[in-house]
């Protein structure tokens, strides 16, 4: 992956661990570094489960399908924690 390739990723992460967080209502206590790391890990997680439900594949770039399956996938990364450690609003 070449510089501009992480930055991207970076953004990516930011901008949807960010969305993610305002609708499962954590963003308080969130910070940015987190934000950046459920984007992209959730964004992975969103395109696992979506091909597995056959309905997509990982996300491929700043597209709608992409930032909607990164959301969904960032949104249930926060669920499950919130869950495993017993952190729920």
């Amino acid at each position: 992956m070449n510089g501009m390739g992480i930055i991207a990723t970076l953004i990516f992460g930011a901008l949807v661990g960010w969305i993610a967080s305002m609708i499962m209502k954590t963003d308080g206590g969130m910070g940015a570094i987190a934000n950046i790391i459920v984007g992209i890990v959730g964004s992975f997680l969103g395109g696992w489960v979506a091909s597995m439900l056959g309905i997509g594949g990982t996300p491929n770039g700043f597209n709608i399908g992409s930032i909607l399956i990164g959301i969904l996938g960032a949104c249930l990364l926060i669920f499950l924690v919130q869950l495993l450690t017993g952190k729920r609003r």
